[in-house]
């Protein structure tokens, strides 16, 4: 027993005498505050499921940038917009690459544009998404198919509605984040693709079932990548789901490939109706200055499904959330969608522009709920200094998007959902007022912002104009559940139920876009 005492005084001495150096080491180096962490495990122990709130708290106590180790990982976490203008604008150079995440071989590659290091291959793929999948010009040509899947979801919806009202109940309440999700998915699917996939099997699962499955490995909170210790026991199995769910994703657009590239040699390559039509066109082009090849394209249609499917549902989601919430909101927005529409058309994408309110909507349920609440990691290319503090080069820095638009400095009544502060407000979400940056900014900034936001804005429009919301039965605005789940983006933790009654006439629903 003595034995056995005096090894857990020198553990304890050991501990405390590492702990100690540590913090004296950073000290020295002149890298920001944060808590003293333990070895082996840093700080993990401070991190709780949702990070994002986390990192909010610590900052209160440390300051808007902070040192926390992650494991053996130094991270620096930026938590005001002063201090994100720093890194995502003013040395956006040094900032712009991303730490090591996967391998060649897994869902998690380098090679994603999304997670790539700053380099001629990021920079050639960048330019390719901006110029050619993502463009002006051709957002606007796939305008008419988003009008289809929005109709469609708005149809499934009312066949719900009128069940209910020829059951005599009318008291049903469908699943919104069921239908939002389905209206994401085919939307990027048939862009993508050319069709839905929902009906789709991967490995004898749903499509997206599997694709949610990777979105939630590739941002979940993995403590082997800052112990590798644990890697290399795969504790959380992560490693073992990565390797099967990229090979059913791989053999999966693998064939959708195939089909693509038998079709274009039947027309002689003048087919180019989807993304990987226009990614096998570019790979034929012996002048790029990079050669596209079948696992980039795969790659690239991956960071797509990613980008939009997951931001825009969410955001869907939580928009609705919020308006079931706020009766007073929502009989607002819907009066402005009745003066610019009326009653006896559809909403079309041409009407946006001019709904202020419903703009006014989005942009604070961005606010409240950004779909990435933790910008994809930047990695430092070379030592810089901000706010008199020393950020060395191959530094991880993350900026805690929701704890900066939650800043009482910033905001007020940060907490609070108040569409009106966005009336007149000059404030964007496209990465140009450091206050509000769901999507980024810079260098690093998310390509397929329009995208996002002409599939949410058209779907809300949709959703309230279409149809009355309450909730169901023994909910109310005040024990609605917002609980929400961390991962590549924050959906709700649980679905999100609500009652729909036909706003228009029947026949208006039927009217094909």
């Amino acid at each position: 027993m003595e034995f056995l005492n005096i090894s857990w005084i020198s553990i304890l001495i050991t501990v405390l005498l590492a702990g100690f150096v540590v913090g004296i080491s950073r000290k020295m180096s002149k890298m920001p505050p944060g808590p003293t962490p333990f070895p082996i495990i840093g700080n993990l122990h401070l991190i709780s499921r949702l990070p994002h709130r986390s990192f909010s708290s610590l900052a209160q106590k440390y300051g808007p940038i902070m040192t926390l180790h992650l494991g053996s990982l130094p991270t620096v976490i930026i938590s005001s917009p002063e201090m994100a203008k720093q890194v995502l604008k003013t040395q956006d150079h040094i900032f712009a690459s991303r730490p090591p995440m996967g391998d060649n071989d897994h869902i998690l590659s380098p090679q994603k544009v999304s997670i790539s290091p700053y380099n001629p291959y990021w920079k050639f793929m960048r330019k390719i998404l901006v110029s050619e999948l993502l463009s002006p010009k051709r957002l606007k040509s796939f305008a008419p198919l988003r009008a289809q899947e929005v109709s469609a979801m708005i149809h499934s919806i009312l066949q719900k509605a009128i069940a209910n009202y020829k059951s005599g109940v009318n008291l049903i309440a469908v699943d919104l984040s069921r239908e939002v999700g389905f209206l994401t998915n085919n939307t990027i699917c048939r862009m993508s693709f050319g069709k839905t996939c929902n009906d789709d099997q991967m490995g004898g699962r749903a499509f997206k079932e599997v694709l949610d499955d990777c979105l939630a490995l590739a941002a979940g909170f993995k403590y082997s990548d800052y112990i590798p210790l644990l890697g290399w026991f795969d504790l959380q199995g992560n490693r073992r789901r990565h390797a099967k769910l990229t090979e059913i994703f791989h053999l999966f657009v693998e064939k959708i490939v195939d089909e693509h590239f038998e079709r274009r040699k039947k027309s002689n390559g003048l087919e180019c109706e989807d993304f990987v039509d226009l990614l096998l066109s570019l790979s034929e082009d012996e002048s790029m200055e990079i050669k596209i090849n079948r696992d980039q394209i795969k790659k690239v249609i991956l960071d797509l499904l990613a980008a939009a499917t997951d931001t825009s549902g969410s955001t869907l989601e939580w928009a609705m959330s919020e308006l079931l919430r706020d009766s007073s909101s929502m009989m607002r927005v819907q009066n402005e969608i009745d003066c610019i529409v009326g009653s006896n058309r559809m909403v079309e994408e041409s009407d946006l522009p001019h709904l202020n309110y419903l703009q006014a909507i989005v942009k604070e349920t961005l606010r409240l709920h950004p779909p990435v609440p933790l910008l994809i990691p930047h990695l430092s290319m070379e030592q810089s200094t901000i706010a008199g503090y020393q950020i060395p080069e191959n530094t991880q820095v993350l900026v805690n998007a929701w704890a900066i638009a939650r800043d009482a400095i910033a905001w007020e009544e940060a907490n609070e959902f108040k569409p009106e502060r966005f009336i007149g407000n000059p404030i964007d979400v496209k990465g140009q007022d450091f206050e509000l940056i769901p999507f980024g900014s810079g260098r690093r900034g998310c390509p397929g912002i329009n995208l996002a936001l002409s599939l949410v804005h058209l779907g809300l429009a949709q959703l309230l104009h279409c149809f009355n919301w309450s909730l169901p039965i023994g909910v109310t605005p005040k024990n609605l559940d917002m609980s929400e789940v961390y991962g590549l983006t924050m959906p709700r933790a649980i679905h999100l139920y609500a009652i729909p009654i036909p706003r228009l006439q029947i026949g208006l629903y039927e009217t094909k876009t």
